[in-house]
């Protein structure tokens, strides 16, 4: 081999050794600057969140709100608006019975202008269909379920009536009897006067309930509190279709009178004096009358 091919042999070794050694040194400077740059970087600072009152799931428009129906959930405090609901400020159940006005989309804030509460000016009107009415009847804690009904639920409204017996003798009353009767069914929960206490943790159980009715429906509301007990008996949910739809008017309406309730007085028309009852000895029957005046 040449001397002029081995030093062209040797240059090119020291050339690349070189560039190995350059390269390396490149890259480690590079990696040690990141890592630096990295140590130095501020750590991100957490912005405090405020609890905002969200819907939790799809609401839609006439719904009632229900303590399912909301949750709270932490929120930028810097994207918090005075619209928002928030925890420092209310509670949950101040937005329990409340309609919602405008959708909410599942996490979406709610608001005093996406929601009404009872109370609150249109309130009724944001809840009532097209062509419905609102009607108040006086209800107890043993007519209204002990306070178990809440807005947004179904019930029966029951009369209690008292029906005087005239007897054989049309010149002479026989004694009164009492009946209760279904008058209307199927029959939405508009609002309650029902309010907790926070403070207390008392609960005053409502007096009224107001009801969602057509007008001829409100007309007989009216005349049967007139001659009449009313009271409210809970309807379960979901109910059957066809069920509900042969509730609608009054043919799906019942009746009872006392006297299928206790055996201990006579059917409306009897006289309500004469008792007739069948003894049995052995194989021989024997009617007996007698008069329950007497007994």
């Amino acid at each position: 081999m040449s001397p002029r091919r081995i030093v062209f042999i040797l240059i090119a070794l020291v050339a690349s050794g070189a560039t190995i050694f350059l390269g390396r040194a490149w890259l480690i400077a590079e990696r040690n600057a990141r890592v630096q740059a990295q140590q130095q970087q501020p750590a991100p600072v957490e912005k405090p969140s405020t609890m905002v009152l969200v819907a939790k799931g799809d609401l839609h428009v006439g719904q009632f709100l229900r303590r399912e129906n909301l949750r709270w959930q932490p929120w930028p405090a810097d994207g918090v608006t005075p619209s928002y609901v928030v925890s420092t400020q209310h509670q949950l159940e101040d937005y329990e019975g409340a309609v919602v006005r405008s959708s909410l989309g599942d996490g979406e804030p709610v608001t005093d202008a996406r929601v009404v509460r009872p109370g609150d000016r249109g309130f009724l009107a944001a809840v009532l269909k097209p062509g419905y009415r609102a009607v108040t009847i006086p209800v107890t804690p043993s007519s209204s379920v002990a306070g178990f009904i809440f807005p947004g639920d179904y019930v029966d409204v029951l009369a209690t009536l008292k029906v005087t017996d005239e007897g054989k003798d049309k010149d002479k009353k026989g004694p009164d009897h009492h009946a209760a009767e279904t008058v209307l069914p199927n029959l939405k929960v508009l609002a309650l006067d029902q309010r907790l206490d926070d403070q207390s943790k008392e609960v005053a159980v409502a007096k009224t309930a107001t009801l969602e009715v057509t007008p001829k429906q409100a007309e007989i509301i009216a005349v049967v509190a007139e001659i009449g007990k009313l009271s409210l008996t809970l309807r379960s949910l979901p109910e059957d279709e066809a069920q509900v739809a042969s509730d609608i008017g009054r043919t799906g309406v019942t009746y009872t009178f006392d006297s299928e309730a206790t055996q201990l007085i006579g059917y409306p028309g009897s006289g309500g004096s004469t008792r007739k009852v069948v003894v049995v000895r052995g194989v021989q029957e024997t009617l007996v009358e007698f008069n329950r005046s007497a007994q």
